[in-house]
């Protein structure tokens, strides 16, 4: 799978459009993610991962990702819309110098992810599994390179 665009290529496509920052809704955005992060960490201590809960466990770490990245976006004064905005926003963490390998696997998730919620895609616990580590190993490096606290 290919990676994103630059970032500037979705700004060109109107995809990524510049605003006024929103302060309050990132620092939603940020809370939200943190809050949502216990919850699953939690919610897989007690229950594992599973077939039953697979699906939900992904989508719930791309939503964790996203909402980090979204905050970031809207602190600087950008927000994303329409067709291919996930791609653009993971293509603001090629551009703050987010490597390679894990931009390759954000954009896999992201993929996948839509193939739950559009296309009714059942994915296996050990997708589930791997996804989960990589929240685990990146939660603190993606909030590194977004610079937030």
């Amino acid at each position: 799978m290919r990676l994103p665009n630059d970032f500037e290529f979705y700004i060109k496509q109107a995809i990524i459009r510049k605003q006024s920052p929103d302060r309050s809704r990132a620092q939603f955005l940020i809370s939200e993610s943190e809050t949502s992060f216990q919850g699953l960490r939690k919610r897989v201590e007690v229950m594992g991962i599973n077939k039953f809960n697979a699906n939900s466990i992904i989508k719930d770490a791309y939503d964790i990702i996203m909402e980090l990245i979204r905050a970031k976006l809207l602190l600087e004064g950008y927000s994303a819309a329409g067709n291919y905005a996930h791609e653009a926003e993971i293509s603001y963490l090629k551009k703050l110098g987010f490597p390679e390998n894990k931009l390759r696997f954000l954009n896999q998730l992201r993929y996948f992810r839509n193939s739950i919620n559009y296309y009714g895609k059942i994915l296996d616990e050990q997708y589930a599994k791997q996804v989960f580590e990589f929240l685990n190993q990146n939660h603190k490096k993606i909030k590194a390179t977004l610079r937030i606290t």
